[in-house]
């Protein structure tokens, strides 16, 4: 079924079409989540000195590396039947100009004005009949800046690997490395009967490994006792979560397709003098941040957080050390509750900090890593099911996901890298995600909000850098934990 026809320039046989890769479970779960209003695609605000390069210049450029990454000119292929996860393939009609684009900002071209450009962008879905991405150019940012956006849907990438195509046009030099243009070859789609042949056979294979699976159990029985109670304790750990719903806050509830953007930028060495001071990691500090801003902003809005925890989702990186640098998504989901109630910054941060130790070594974990191998026998029907129990309102309140980024400057064509602002993405009911990036000094908080529903988004990103200075400056605060646990939260009428 491979085209190994002749090449008609120069006789030789054309190499064989590369064969469909079928999506993981996990990548999968994130196409059958996405809704009119809940778009799965993530991406990042990147702001970089100097004026902005040609056109044609960054296209050349981007040719020249898309070799790194060719997921990126591959476009989704559905199962004939529908009974088995779709499959990636070269797009024969790749036009790389459809997915660059280029913008100009109003004046002055201020936070504002860029901010306002991110949220009409990622209120678009992206065209799932082409390569899941899109990278926006724009001019006219005030001091001679320009950004580039960039947008790419979450089953193609997940935002924790580092690697996607903004990570391999940009050098750690000034002056970008010379690579070569590598050939590509357009090949056909494979045609319905393949794909048909596939489908037919994956569900033929699925029983066989079911039974493969269950005999290894049997020949080997300390393998099915550590199953049997990694599953008992993963049913455990879901059953407690769903009885121990999230709160009811302005947060969830209906959402609409359009978004709102903010950001902001706070110091990582004072973020690391924080985590010194208090023998925490980046990530509690940065968790206890959010939580102070969610205290004040729900305070703002009328919302009484004595007692409160607010119930946040926080992906991990579950990739080994050989899966690393590939696309794709290999995370698990963990949900921590963010002590809200806590006035202390200090006990605040101490709490965060010692409940994220707890949820390393808990139960949801070894959950998260059993669902992630299960679901791979699982049908469609069964997958979907699955991802929107897992997006739930009921386990979570809002995505908060932080990438460690490089601590050195990086460089676009020359002009280098002062900024950049991640964005996560807003499952149904949810009306916001926060994810933060650090890089060359600087910790990124980048806020995406339902348009309607986050009308004070601004106000909640200012909280952010009112919660470090409160963390910053609360050295003679309490050194032991309160006494009385938080108190079961009040119902909040969205």
């Amino acid at each position: 079924m491979a085209d190994d026809r002749p090449s008609e320039e120069t006789g030789t046989p054309r190499p064989a079409r590369p064969a469909p890769q079928q999506l993981s479970a996990t990548d999968a779960s994130f196409l059958l989540q996405e809704r009119e209003s809940a778009h799965m695609h993530i991406g990042g605000v990147a702001v970089f000195e100097g004026p902005a390069p040609d056109h044609d210049e960054v296209l050349a450029h981007i040719e020249r590396r898309l070799s790194m990454v060719p997921r990126f000119r591959q476009k989704l292929a559905q199962p004939p039947l529908g009974l088995t996860r779709p499959w990636w393939i070269d797009d024969p009609d790749f036009n790389l100009d459809y997915h660059l684009r280029r913008s100009s900002l109003p004046r002055p071209g201020g936070q504002r004005q860029l901010q306002t450009l991110v949220g009409r962008l990622f209120s678009q879905r992206l065209d799932r009949e082409r390569p899941l991405w899109e990278m926006y150019l724009v001019e006219g940012l005030e001091d001679g800046r320009f950004a580039l956006i960039t947008k790419a849907h979450h089953a193609l990438v997940d935002g924790i690997s580092g690697v996607d195509l903004a990570s391999v046009i940009l050098d750690v030099q000034p002056e970008p490395a010379d690579m070569p243009v590598q050939p590509w070859l357009r090949h056909p789609g494979p045609p319905r009967a393949e794909l048909l042949a596939r489908e037919v056979s994956g569900l033929l294979r699925t029983p066989l490994a079911l039974a493969q699976e269950a005999g290894s159990q049997v020949l080997y029985p300390s393998r099915f006792r550590h199953r049997w109670r990694t599953l008992t304790r993963t049913a455990e750990s879901l059953g407690s979560q769903l009885l121990d719903p999230a709160p009811a806050l302005p947060l969830n509830g209906p959402i609409g397709p359009h978004r709102r953007f903010a950001a902001r930028h706070l110091s990582l060495d004072e973020v690391k003098a924080i985590k010194n001071r208090e023998n925490a990691t980046i990530n509690d500090v940065v968790l206890t941040v959010v939580t102070g801003a969610l205290r004040h902003w729900l305070e703002s809005r009328g919302v009484e957080t004595e007692g409160l925890e607010v119930r946040a989702l926080v992906p991990v990186n579950r990739r080994t050390e050989t899966e690393r640098g590939l696309l794709g998504n290999r995370i698990a989901l963990l949900r921590a509750s963010l002590p809200v109630y806590e006035d202390s910054p200090t006990l605040r941060l101490r709490t965060v900090r010692d409940r994220m130790n707890e949820l390393k070594r808990s139960r949801q974990l070894a959950a998260a890593d059993t669902i992630i191998g299960l679901s791979s026998f699982a049908p469609p029907t069964i997958l979907a099911q699955a991802s929107r129990l897992n997006f739930s309102t009921r386990l979570f309140n809002l995505i908060v996901t932080n990438v460690p980024g490089p601590q050195l400057p990086i460089y676009l064509l020359g002009r280098e890298l002062e900024s950049m602002a991640p964005v996560a993405f807003l499952p149904t009911d949810h009306a916001l995600s926060i994810a933060i990036f650090s890089y060359n000094g600087t910790i990124t908080f980048g806020l995406l909000g339902d348009y309607e529903r986050m009308g004070d988004i601004d106000d909640l990103a200012d909280a952010l850098q009112q919660a470090l200075q409160e963390l910053a400056s609360a050295e003679e605060s309490p050194k032991v934990a309160r006494p009385h646990g938080p108190r079961a939260a009040k119902t909040v009428v969205p």
